[in-house]
């Protein structure tokens, strides 16, 4: 399936409500992602006609949180606007009326909500750059990123960029609040936080257009993402640090060697730097076979890789492009991750040492993957941002 602007993408749900149907009996309300906000549908499965309930023109995020009668209860948030509670209800209309409730989840004190009114942030659809070749139609549409930026320019010139770069491949950073991400941005820098293709929320045709391509396809979108900013004069070519976890991490990793003049810093929080090394180690050996393959993963899935696996594995990592890296690279690694074990970063780290590189690597002992305990959350961004400001102010 490819999705037009505008038009439903198809669904990217995770979680469903105990009871999600309105009064009729025969329309369900949820959370889905669409391009790059979360937003409320409202599917009525009789008739299949589908609805988007929440404001479409605002570029918020919307959780579900709550459902009785005709009535509903969600969050709204963006990356410069805080949660705030929101009451929906269904009119005689059939249309759908929001009101505030007073008091926001989060309270912020004044210096932060001085901080973030100063931030601004839009969501830019980056033209595919290259769509000759064996490509779907919803494969060669645009994607997207949210680009968050300071409304003011200090002399007229750019805050340094951070890339941001999700993991999954097949998940993506929606338009919701990040105390973490408003951290980096109320610090003085701009984000760029790429939903690349292969992300959810765009259509089936653009999803599947990346497994057997990563360290391709991937890279090359994110690369096009910063030569678009750097184009609008919205980004200084010389201030430019790029970070992701996970399949993040790997394209982080990636980006640093083929294009390793690009980046003035990098962090990777637990990178996949090796699919060699990886698929021997992980909980999800098969990842590995399906992101390198593609499609044609199940006729060479199996438990004990052979040589011609592991070369290729080897050929798709980004420890196949480290003789070209020259970037100042911080690693943040969970000591106890099992889907992409930390061998595999500090292998890369150590590769790194070797040829002088300046690297810094932080290992979380009680962390898995995620690296989301609050103590290591805070101290793991803390770090990024100590490290950014020393190579890109």
């Amino acid at each position: 399936m490819s999705a037009e602007d505008g038009c439903f993408p198809g669904l990217y749900c995770t979680s469903f409500l105990s009871n999600p149907w309105l009064l009729d009996g025969c329309t369900i309300i949820l959370s889905t992602i669409w391009r790059s906000s979360l937003v409320l549908l409202s599917i009525n499965v009789l008739s299949a006609e589908v609805s988007r309930i929440s404001p479409i023109d605002s570029g918020f995020s919307w959780n579900l949180l709550a459902l009785d009668g005709n009535n509903v209860v969600a969050v709204s948030s963006s990356p410069v606007d805080v949660p705030q509670i929101k009451y929906g209800y269904l009119t005689d209309n059939a249309t759908w009326n929001w009101l505030d409730v007073s008091s926001p989840i989060v309270k912020c004190p004044e210096k932060v909500k001085s901080l973030l009114s100063n931030q601004q942030f839009d969501i830019m659809k980056i033209p595919v750059k290259d769509v000759s070749g064996n490509l779907t139609e919803g494969a060669k549409k645009p994607f997207e990123a949210v680009f968050v930026s300071s409304k003011t320019r200090r002399n007229d010139s750019c805050e340094p960029l951070i890339v941001m770069l999700h993991g999954g491949p097949h998940t993506t950073s929606v338009t919701s609040f990040s105390k973490s991400l408003a951290f980096l941005s109320s610090n003085g820098f701009n984000l760029l936080i790429v939903n690349y293709r292969g992300s959810l929320g765009f259509g089936e045709e653009a999803l599947q257009s990346l497994p057997g391509k990563i360290g391709t396809q991937d890279v090359n979108d994110v690369l096009t993402a910063i030569d678009h900013v750097i184009d609008l004069k919205k980004a200084n070519p010389s201030k430019i640090a790029v970070l992701g976890g996970s399949h993040g991490g790997f394209l982080t990793t990636h980006l640093i060697g083929q294009a390793p003049d690009k980046f003035a810093a990098a962090a990777a929080r637990n990178p996949v730097c090796n699919l060699a090394l990886m698929v021997g180690t992980s909980d999800i050996p098969d990842w590995c076979f399906v992101e390198t393959y593609g499609s044609e993963w199940k006729n060479y899935y199996t438990e004990a890789p052979t040589a011609e696996h592991l070369t290729s594995f080897q050929m798709k990592s980004p420890i196949f492009h480290i003789s070209k890296v020259k970037t100042p690279t911080l690693f943040l690694l969970g000591a106890k991750d099992l889907r992409v074990p930390n061998s595999t970063g500090l292998q890369y780290a150590r590769a790194l040492k070797e040829k002088g590189v300046d690297v810094k690597t932080i290992v979380f002992p009680n962390d898995i993957h995620g690296i989301d305990r609050p103590q290591s959350d805070y101290e793991s961004f803390l770090n990024i941002g100590v490290w950014f400001k020393k190579y890109c102010k």
